[in-house]
């Protein structure tokens, strides 16, 4: 592939969008800690680029003292307008720099995986003049499609639109929408379909001699183009991630869809000082340069750059607590949306999908007589179902803090919970905490853990189904060999040379592990399956899978955790703490061993859920996971040596 210029449009007043834009440039404002125009560059760059093109015009100033600072900034050649060009003036103006070679744009306020590298070269063997980027976005198809995949025409929306500006954001700036005939329904119709423009788009340069001087419109040009006998091409990227930010609700989305591509509910920038007496539920961003004040409760909450809580002027206050609830706040600022809005995807009731991680179980909040519930879908075939609803009941009994079962529907595989809220130990751990709070709420999980440990395991005889499922040989070295097939084949790549005396140490392993004394386990007693609730009060949730197995398999599980390192000190008192609450206390010899089977398990676990399922954001806990085992080799090499050089040669 030849070497192409590329052309970022990024002068527009972001007119929807304030008054955030009065702020912070569109293509500036930050999606977890990084702005949208870095994004953007990064992606382009991939690409065999010459330069990058910028125009300029709403707060100029502040996008070039960016790019100055930015790693781009010799690659970028910026083409300022004291008036606002419009889409096909832009490129116009830009013309002595997009003449030389074929180009592509890409709008400034769109965020997606297109595959931009596949675009350029559709377009390069396409013989078009211009190839746009289209997907079926019913709530945007006003391009006419023909069944070659070539553009026809532009329409008004025959469904109910934002305001009008909506849609001539999405086509570009300033745009004329000719009087073709609106189609009678979404996705197709007319002897063609209907297609919405990603923003993202292949030019030759031939294009430019469509474009008038001045203001005008990259549409307009298309459809002259095409009058005369040119090809507007299309590449149908349906199915991709797309998303804009072109309105609050839409960036609030934005943001929101990048935290759960990354499995996070919190982003908190360094620079935030601790939490003190501050409550975080739902899906929380605070960027860099906040300041909040005690007593106050975000959820479903952005805080932009600068933001100080609370602002007297633009909050409400009750109980002496300041509450920020579905809204993105701003110095001086605060803008309110609907919760469907910011977390988009829902069930025709209104119930909101929530919680991350790695089940197959979909969970969504819903309203119970007049209060907040957790509705729990299952597959038809889902074996954890009935036993999730009986383990539920019995550790109910036994004052283990699971939610409440309200109700469950055991021919379509649904039940209701109480809801804990969305704030998980691993994300209360994403803010700064003093040493003694951190250790606080530790004692109050393995508080909670002991009573699994120990009084639910009295009563085991009350639970049959729990009684029957053994964590014994066979499931640890099913743990073992899960290891190696998911993270040590499958993602390290590694060819296995002395198999057999690897499979001997596991044999050995597993039959040590097997010996230990054995209670109820909830085998999966990690930061992200253990909720922290109003008052800082911790409740467990995914505990169908317990067994009867050793109580060092949680214990470690919970102070040897890849998603949060504990300092030492901290897990040292820690596990002193358990050892004394229990009796009889647990043996040290069993902590060592069943380090090493949790670890290769959660690595394991790391590579099927990454490369099997798809959430690749399991892919970033591999490090920590990795070097806790290294440490265990490292222990336990006289006894383990085939697995201590086999780990340790791992980079």
């Amino acid at each position: 592939m030849n070497l192409i210029n590329i052309f970022i449009p990024s002068a527009g007043l972001g007119e929807r969008l304030r008054p955030i834009t009065d702020l912070i440039p569109k293509p500036l404002l930050p999606v977890l800690g990084k702005p949208v125009l870095q994004t953007v560059l990064e992606r382009v760059s991939n690409l065999p680029v010459n330069k990058i093109g910028i125009n300029l015009h709403h707060k100029k100033e502040t996008i070039i003292d960016w790019i100055r600072q930015s790693e781009f900034q010799e690659s970028i050649k910026l083409f300022p307008e004291d008036t606002i060009l419009g889409t096909g003036g832009a490129l116009k103006n830009a013309e002595t720099f997009l003449k030389k070679s074929p180009f592509l744009v890409h709008n400034s306020d769109i965020l997606s995986n297109i595959d931009l590298g596949k675009l350029v070269n559709f377009h390069m063997s396409s013989k078009n003049l211009v190839t746009l980027a289209i997907h079926d976005y019913p709530e945007f198809n006003n391009l006419e499609i023909d069944k070659k995949g070539l553009l026809k025409g532009v329409f008004h929306h025959p469904h109910p639109y934002p305001p009008p500006s909506r849609g001539r954001e999405l086509l570009g700036r300033n745009v004329s929408i000719s009087n073709f005939p609106s189609p009678g329904g979404r996705g197709q119709g007319g002897g063609g379909r209907f297609a919405a423009f990603t923003g993202i788009a292949v030019y030759e340069s031939e294009f430019l001699r469509f474009l008038p001087a001045g203001i005008s419109s990259v549409v307009d040009a298309w459809l002259k183009a095409i009058g005369e006998g040119y090809k507007i091409g299309t590449l149908d990227v349906t199915g991709c991630y797309w998303s804009d930010i072109g309105t609050p609700a839409s960036y609030a989305r934005a943001v929101i869809e990048e935290l759960r591509r990354q499995g996070e509910m919190v982003y908190i920038d360094l620079s935030f000082a601790e939490c003190k007496n501050i409550e975080l539920d739902g899906f929380v961003v605070i960027e860099k340069s906040c300041i909040v004040g005690e007593d106050v409760t975000l959820r479903n909450c952005i805080l932009l750059p600068g933001s100080t809580l609370p602002h007297t002027p633009l909050n409400n206050r009750g109980m002496g607590v300041w509450t920020y609830e579905n809204c993105i706040v701003g110095p001086e600022l605060k803008i309110d949306l609907k919760e469907t809005e910011i977390l988009g995807e829902s069930l025709e009731n209104n119930a909101i999908l929530i919680g991350t991680g790695g089940s197959d179980r979909r969970y969504y909040r819903v309203r119970r007589n007049g209060q907040p519930a957790v509705l729990m879908q299952c597959h038809k075939n889902d074996p954890d179902f009935q036993r999730h609803i009986k383990y539920t009941q019995f550790f109910q009994k036994y004052s283990v803090p699971v939610p409440e079962l309200i109700e469950a529907d055991h021919q379509n595989m649904n039940a209701i919970f109480e809801d804990l809220g969305d704030m998980s130990l691993y994300g209360w751990l994403k803010c700064k905490h003093e040493k003694e709070e951190i250790e606080r709420i530790y004692r109050m999980v393995i508080n909670a853990l002991i009573s699994i440990h120990t009084i639910a395991t009295e009563h085991i005889n009350e639970c049959p189904p729990l009684q029957k499922r053994i964590f014994d040989y066979e499931h640890l070295r099913w743990e073992t060999s899960y290891f190696l097939e998911r993270f040590v084949i499958g993602i390290m790549n590694i060819t296995l040379k002395n198999l057999s005396s690897l499979n001997d140490e596991f044999h050995r392993l597993a039959v040590t592990v097997d010996s230990f004394p054995k209670t109820i386990v909830h085998r999966d007693f990690q930061s992200q399956n253990i909720m922290i609730t109003k008052g800082r009060t911790p409740r467990l949730l995914d505990y169908q899978g317990a067994r009867i197995g050793p109580p060092a398999y949680d214990v470690v599980s919970l102070l040897w955790d890849p998603y949060y390192r504990l300092e030492d000190d901290i897990r040292e008192r820690l596990l002193e703490y358990y050892i004394m609450k229990t009796k009889p206390p647990l043996p040290p010899e069993t902590i060592l061993p069943c380090r090493l089977q949790r670890h290769m398990q959660a690595l394991g676990a790391y590579g099927f859920l990454s490369s099997v399922k798809g959430k690749k954001y399991f892919l970033k806990f591999i490090p920590e996971g990795l070097r806790l085992l290294k440490e265990e080799v490292s222990l336990s090499k006289d006894e383990y040596p085939e697995l201590h050089d086999m780990v340790t040669a791992i980079l």
